[in-house]
């Protein structure tokens, strides 16, 4: 454990930067709270006596040198990843200190792994993108699945949400990457990013107990596309989004999360379920829990754990399935994750 070194939070005050500050405090970490907004900084440290708190600007190097000094990582949760993602990154790579985020923009975390893979290799130190419930997750997952499969023909990653009520910080992001895309939808096919027009499919899915057959939509494309392919030789990726979810997190007028519990959850549940096919073998990985972004802080703080106790499998950028041991990763995440996965191969119905 890494207990008692200190983190740097940026973007410590948003919905899911809470939630990150009070797991590394919950793990016994001493988080540094930072962001862009030095009032909303101040009213987070009225909640964490003695808290250190550095405000910086993403266009401002000294004071993100001046947030980052002396910590041991940091973890990156100011959306829009587009704007925050490189400059905060290249604050770690000065302090020489591990950066990770929880980017869900496809775009924003395929420039992380353009622009940071030789440098952060060369310096020995990690870069980690999308270490979040989109893009790590699932990531994770597919890893799990693949068990000793070194390729494999396709992974399809079901998102099982029963709502979807997006903060302000997932609309705003949602509006770059539109921008980013010119209004078209992005997949990942041929292996490769393919951008297109093309109407998105109703279709139903198998999702496990308790759960069942859901209608979802198909290649709702998720950040899963760059970090599955980052490391595994599959040249079909395809996510799917159950349609309520779907419906709610693009309706302009659908509410922000509201806590229901005494951790600042929301009521919303998740299942996730990836299939991964070779041939006519199969092999399935599933994970249930409860609110997509307080989940978030687990899967963020656990990887700093592990890369600050040296428990990881390569350097540079890396994604979250490449960089750690898949499975024994999943079982650390208990209770936040409940998850399975049967890795023997089946012929397919």
């Amino acid at each position: 454990m890494a207990t008692g070194q200190t983190v740097t939070v940026y973007g410590a005050y948003g919905h899911t930067g809470r939630f990150v500050v009070a797991h590394l405090l919950e793990r016994g970490f001493v988080p540094v709270l930072s962001g862009r907004d030095a009032h909303k900084l101040r009213a987070l440290a009225d909640g964490h006596p003695g808290a250190d708190v550095r405000p910086a600007s993403v266009d401002d190097p000294v004071a993100l040198d001046h947030a980052l000094a002396g910590a041991a990582a940091v973890i990156n949760c100011a959306g829009p990843f587009a704007t925050t993602a490189a400059p905060v990154a290249e604050a770690a790579l000065r302090a020489g200190i591990p950066y990770v985020d929880v980017a869900a923009e496809i775009e924003a975390n395929a420039d992380t792994f353009a622009q940071f893979a030789d440098r952060a290799r060369a310096a020995g130190t990690v870069v980690l993108p999308a270490m979040a419930f989109y893009g790590g997750l699932g990531d994770l997952l597919v890893t799990a699945a693949m068990g000793d499969w070194t390729t494999a023909d396709e992974a399809h990653i079901a998102y099982g949400l029963n709502s979807w009520e997006p903060t302000d910080g997932t609309r705003a992001a949602g509006k770059v990457s539109a921008e980013r895309r010119g209004g078209r939808r992005v997949r990942f096919t041929g292996g490769q990013l393919e951008y297109h027009d093309d109407a998105l499919p109703t279709l139903e899915w198998p999702f496990p107990a308790p759960m069942g057959p859901r209608a979802v939509i198909g290649e709702f494309t998720m950040a899963d596309v760059v970090t599955v392919p980052s490391h595994l030789s599959i040249p079909e990726v395809r996510t799917y989004m159950t349609v309520e979810a779907a419906g709610g997190v693009v309706a302009p007028d659908t509410p922000t999360p509201s806590a229901v519990d005494e951790l600042g959850r929301s009521a919303q549940t998740f299942l996730v379920d990836v299939v991964v096919r070779s041939g006519d073998a199969e092999r399935r990985a599933a994970a249930s829990g409860r609110d997509i972004y307080a989940v978030t802080a687990p899967l963020a703080v656990e990887a700093v754990d592990r890369i600050l106790t040296g428990r990881t499998r390569t350097v540079g950028v890396a994604s979250a399935g490449e960089l750690f041991d898949a499975a024994d990763f999943l079982k650390a995440l208990s209770p936040h994750i409940t998850h399975s996965t049967r890795i023997t191969p089946e012929p397919r119905p």
